[in-house]
């Protein structure tokens, strides 16, 4: 089975779908997975800026597998052309062979070997911060009550992660000479990194939060930006922070936390540019509810049950939308978005004998 998932990873690989810069169309991939999808009734939309969705469905599934066929932008640390397969004595390297690639070429192979109940979502926008293709999905009338959603957790069912908010912060002062004693208070660079210091202190004291086996809440200030030179007040400044909560942190309780550590004189705008909820999706009474019935799931189908992740998942708004759902895949995520990006042999064929064996029971 091994040599068939490889054999449909090397034509998926080979496929441009680096995003950005998110020139994926109708055709390339997505006839690909249709011409290796017999017996399944196939539609094909695209959503605009790149976001392509192909809903495969066999039967009357109640289940759907989710997976995003585009990648993030090879980097120069690449040994060989990232859009050739190269297959060594235990791992595939190419990218998007970890994510998440592998796990689209583990159901090809799976499909072609069941004649059971399928559906399968294979979307090009989750690198973009942009999920066109799922919230597209998820307002239809699609009947599934269950999701099942591929990225890597070395093949094991993944219950809980947190969620993710990205965040715009800018900053206004007043331009002037840095010789004199204002310069203090009316640089906009100088109310940047107040807000910093303020906003690092904060996510230390929330060190001791718990939910599932994670602890704290992520933080990162990613960007500032600002001012003209040094003997210059900066009369303006940008900054780019993100966090990432438990799903027993309320992200809007966050938010005016966070917001309010900025002197409002100096604040000119607080924009949040992205979020995602957590998984479980929900306040904390129903996002137990809801982990629990992700773990009946898993413990039906038979699936290892692995740790709650730090990193964020497209999973979260099938949860948010009501469906019971989790994440499982082949690879490791520390392998996903490096150089010489590769997914373990071992991994690929534990992941789609898994696959066969819950589409001959559909």
């Amino acid at each position: 089975m091994l040599q068939d998932v490889l054999r449909h990873l090397e034509a998926l690989v080979s496929y441009d779908t680096r995003n950005p810069p998110r020139e994926i169309g109708t055709g390339g991939i997505f006839d690909y997975l249709q011409a290796n999808l017999p017996g399944f009734s196939c539609t094909v939309t695209d959503h605009g800026a790149g976001a392509v969705s192909l809903l495969a469905v066999r039967g009357a599934p109640k289940r759907v597998f989710n997976v995003h066929l585009d990648t993030v932008p090879s980097s120069p640390g690449w040994s060989a052309d990232p859009h050739v397969l190269r297959v060594t004595g235990d791992r595939a390297i190419g990218l998007g062979a970890c994510d998440i690639k592998g796990a689209a070429a583990c159901l090809l192979a799976a499909a072609a070997r069941t004649t059971g109940d399928a559906a399968f979502l294979f979307t090009s926008d989750e690198e973009a911060n942009d999920a066109r293709c799922i919230a597209a999905f998820l307002a239809s009338d699609h009947g599934f009550s269950e999701a099942i959603i591929a990225e890597p957790t070395m093949a094991e069912a993944v219950l809980a992660h947190r969620g993710i908010s990205s965040v715009l912060m800018q900053f206004t002062g007043q331009a002037g000479h840095a010789s004199g004693q204002q310069a203090r208070t009316a640089s906009a660079l100088h109310a940047a990194i107040r807000w910093g210091d303020q906003a690092l202190d904060f996510v230390e004291s929330l060190d001791h939060a718990r939910f599932g086996g994670l602890t704290g809440l992520r933080f990162n200030i990613g960007r500032v930006e600002g001012g003209i030179k040094a003997n210059m007040i900066a009369p303006r400044a940008e900054l780019r922070f993100g966090f990432r909560p438990l799903p027993s942190q309320a992200p809007a309780d966050l938010h005016a936390r966070f917001r309010g550590f900025a002197d409002p004189a100096a604040l000119a705008s607080y924009e949040e540019t992205f979020s995602g909820p957590s998984l479980p999706a929900g306040d904390i009474a129903c996002a137990e509810a809801k982990r629990l019935a992700a773990r009946d799931l898993a413990d039906e189908l038979g699936l290892p049950i692995g740790n709650a992740v730090d990193f964020w998942t497209e999973a979260s708004l099938f949860s948010a939308a009501g469906l019971t759902a989790f994440v499982f895949g082949p690879g490791d995520i520390a392998q996903a978005h490096t150089a010489d990006e590769w997914v373990a042999l071992e991994q690929l064929e534990t992941v789609a004998r898994h696959y066969v064996r819950l589409l001959e029971a559909s």
